[in-house]
C-alpha cells in the first residue's frame, strides 16, 4: 500500500506538471497554420555540411525501383508516391520523413540517383509541404529533415531548373521559421537539443545577419550547457544519445570553422567531455554498453564518430554526473549503473536497470543487458526496460521503477527507484570495485538491494555479493519473505555449458572462456532473449541464482577467467 501512496503522489505531480507544460506550449504557439509562418524566400544556399552517417549506393538503388526499406519494414510503392501510402509502422514513417536516406543517394553518386532524389523531395514538398500538421512536423522529425535537406541539398538541387530550386529555399525557409517558433516550447531533452542544431546550421546555410547567428549560436550554447553535465553524460542517462548528437554536432562545428564564423562559447568544450564519455561507455572490444535506452550501434557508425576525437586519455574510473562506474584491468571492462532514473520526460527511456553490469574482455562482451531494440517495437521495448532485462537482482518479480501506460503522460517513470548511494571499494594495486545501495523496492516491499563487486587488478576475477537488507541495512525478518531472482545475461555469442559441479563455463568463438561459481547457491541456465541486435531480437541465456529473502539475506558469485582467447 504504501508503494501505491508514494506511486500515485509522484503520477499526480507528473500529471499536473504535463498539464501546464502543454497549456503553456499552446497558449505560446497560437494558431498553426503556413500563412502565418510565410515569408520571404531565400535566394540560394551559403554552404552544406558534411554527413558523417554510413551510406550504401545499393539503398540508391532500391529506393529509384520504389522499394523503401526503413523501420523494420520494406514498402514497394509500385511507382506511386511513398507519401501517399499509408504505413503502421511508425518507426517507418519517421526515417521516410526525416530523409536521413538521401545520403545513399549522395553515395550512388550519379545524375539518376540526384534526379530521383529531387523528384522525391518535390514529392514530399507537394503533399506535405503546407500542412503543418502530423508526424512529419514533429520536432525531431523536421529537425532530422532540415538537417538532411542542408547537407544533401548540393545532389538534389544539382540539374534542378529554377521553379524547384525555389519550391525547394522556400520550403526549407517555412519549415525553419515553423521549428524556430515551437522550439522555445519544447521540454529539455534530445530532441530540443537537435532542434537547436538544425536551428543553428540554418542560420550558416542560409543567408542570415550577423544577429540569427548570434542568437541561434546562444541557444544551442543553452542545450550544451543544460542537458551535457560535467562528466560529459547526457541528462537522460543514456550513453547512445551522446552518438546521435556528435553525430550531428561535428559537421556544425566544421561549419562554423569553414565560414570563419566562431562557434558557440560551450561548444568545443561540451563536445570533448562527450567524447570522454563516449570512452567510458565502450566495452573492451569497442561495442556501446546497454543502459537507459542504448541499443546496437553498427562500428562503422561509432568509429565514423570517434575518428574526430581529439581529446586523449583513459576512460575515467566514474561518473559522478551521470552515475556510472567502470572498472577495469588487463584487457577487462566492468561498467554498472549506480544511479536513480532522471526526472519527467527525460526518464521516457530510463530503464529499471540500477546496479545492473556488463562485462567484457578483449574481443567479447560476456554479461551485459538486454538491452533497447534497434527498431521500435513497443513489446519488446516494454520488457527491455524491466528489471529482469539486466543483470541485476529483481524481487518479488517486480521492476525496480514504475511506468507510466498513460498516452497523456508517455512512457515516463513514475516510481521506484529515488535514492542510491555508492562507495569505492578500491584498493591499489589490488582490485577496483563499488558498494552500492538503491531503494526501489523499498515503497512495496520496505526493502532495499545492496550489490558489491570488485575486479581484481590482473582482470581475471570479478567478485561479486547481492544483500537485500531492510531499510536500516538490518536483516531481513521472516515476515519479510519474498523471492530474488540474481540474473546474470550472457551475449549471444558466447556458448554456455554447464559442469556436473553447477560452474557455468562461458566461451567465446575465440577461446576464451570465464567461469561463473555460486558459493552457497548453483546457477541455473535459462532461456533468454537479446533485444540490442542489429538484425532484431536474438535468442540467447541467461545465469540465474535465486534464492529467498527472510531464509537467506545475502549471495556470493564470481566470475573467473580459465582460458585466454587462442593466439
Amino acid at each position: 500500500m504504501a508503494f501505491s501512496i508514494l506511486d500515485s503522489q509522484r503520477a499526480g505531480q507528473l500529471y499536473g506538471t504535463e498539464i501546464w507544460r502543454r497549456f503553456a506550449r499552446r497558449i505560446a504557439l497560437g494558431r498553426i497554420n503556413a500563412l502565418r509562418f510565410s515569408g520571404g524566400t531565400p535566394d540560394r544556399l551559403v554552404v552544406a555540411p558534411i554527413d558523417l552517417r554510413i551510406a550504401d549506393p545499393h539503398i540508391a538503388e532500391e529506393i529509384y525501383s520504389g522499394r523503401f526499406a526503413m523501420g523494420g519494414s520494406m514498402i514497394d510503392t509500385a511507382g506511386g508516391s511513398p507519401f501517399q501510402i499509408e504505413v503502421a509502422n511508425e518507426s517507418f514513417n519517421r526515417s521516410l520523413h526525416g530523409f536521413g536516406w538521401l545520403r545513399h543517394m549522395r553515395a550512388a553518386d550519379h545524375d539518376l540517383a540526384f534526379a530521383n532524389a529531387r523528384a522525391l523531395v518535390d514529392d514530399w514538398i507537394a503533399v506535405e509541404g503546407r500542412e503543418l500538421a502530423g508526424l512529419a512536423y514533429e520536432p525531431d522529425v523536421l529537425a532530422n529533415r532540415l538537417i538532411a535537406w542542408f547537407s544533401h541539398s548540393p545532389i538534389v538541387l544539382r540539374g534542378a531548373d529554377h521553379g524547384f530550386y525555389r519550391r525547394f529555399l522556400k520550403s526549407i525557409a517555412l519549415q525553419t521559421r515553423y521549428l524556430k517558433h515551437v522550439a522555445g516550447t519544447m521540454p529539455g531533452d534530445a530532441t530540443r537539443f537537435k532542434a537547436r542544431i538544425a536551428l543553428a546550421m540554418a542560420s550558416l546555410c542560409l543567408p542570415s545577419s550577423a544577429g540569427a547567428v548570434r542568437t541561434a549560436a546562444r541557444n544551442l550554447d543553452r542545450e550544451i550547457e543544460g542537458q551535457i553535465l560535467p562528466d560529459g553524460g547526457h541528462v537522460s542517462r543514456n550513453p547512445m544519445v551522446l552518438i546521435e548528437l556528435l553525430t550531428n554536432l561535428l559537421p556544425l562545428k566544421q561549419t562554423y570553422i569553414n565560414l570563419g564564423q566562431k562557434p558557440p562559447r560551450n561548444m568545443v568544450a561540451g563536445m570533448d567531455r562527450m567524447f570522454s564519455a563516449l570512452r567510458f561507455f565502450r566495452h573492451s572490444n569497442g561495442e556501446l554498453v546497454l543502459f537507459n535506452g542504448a541499443s546496437a550501434v553498427s562500428a562503422d557508425r561509432l568509429l565514423g564518430v570517434l575518428r574526430y576525437d581529439e581529446t586523449s586519455g583513459t576512460a575515467f574510473r566514474e561518473m559522478p554526473h551521470s552515475r556510472y562506474q567502470r572498472l577495469s584491468g588487463g584487457n577487462v571492462v566492468l561498467v554498472a549503473d549506480t544511479g536513480p532514473p532522471p526526472k519527467g520526460i527525460l526518464s521516457s527511456e530510463a530503464h529499471a536497470g540500477c546496479l545492473s553490469f556488463e562485462l567484457s574482455s578483449g574481443a567479447n562482451c560476456f554479461i551485459v543487458n538486454a538491452g533497447a531494440p534497434v527498431i521500435s517495437h513497443t513489446p519488446y521495448a516494454d520488457f527491455a526496460r524491466m528489471t529482469a532485462a539486466h543483470s541485476t537482482v529483481t524481487l518479488d518479480d517486480r521492476s525496480s521503477l514504475s511506468f507510466s501506460h498513460s498516452p497523456f503522460l508517455g512512457p515516463i517513470v513514475t516510481g521506484g527507484v529515488r535514492r542510491v548511494t555508492v562507495r569505492p571499494l578500491d584498493e591499489e594495486g589490488k582490485h577496483q570495485g563499488f558498494d552500492a545501495t538503491h531503494d526501489g523496492y523499498v515503497g512495496s516491499l520496505k526493502l532495499v538491494h545492496r550489490r558489491k563487486v570488485r575486479l581484481l587488478a590482473s582482470g581475471h576475477e570479478v567478485q561479486g555479493r547481492d544483500q537485500i537488507l531492510r531499510l536500516d541495512e538490518s536483516e531481513p525478518n521472516p515476515e519479510d519473505r519474498t523471492v530474488a531472482v540474481a540474473r546474470f545475461h550472457v551475449h549471444p555469442t558466447i556458448s554456455v555449458a554447464q559442469d556436473e559441479d553447477g560452474v557455468v563455463h562461458l566461451t567465446a568463438g575465440d577461446g576464451e572462456s570465464w567461469a561463473f561459481v555460486g558459493r552457497d547457491l548453483i546457477p541455473q541456465v535459462e532461456e533468454d532473449v537479446y533485444f540490442a541486435d542489429l538484425a532484431g531480437a536474438r535468442t540467447s541465456k541467461q545465469i540465474t541464482l535465486e534464492f529467498t529473502v527472510g531464509d537467506q539475506s545475502q549471495i556470493d558469485w564470481k566470475l573467473i577467467r580459465t582460458t585466454l582467447p587462442r593466439a
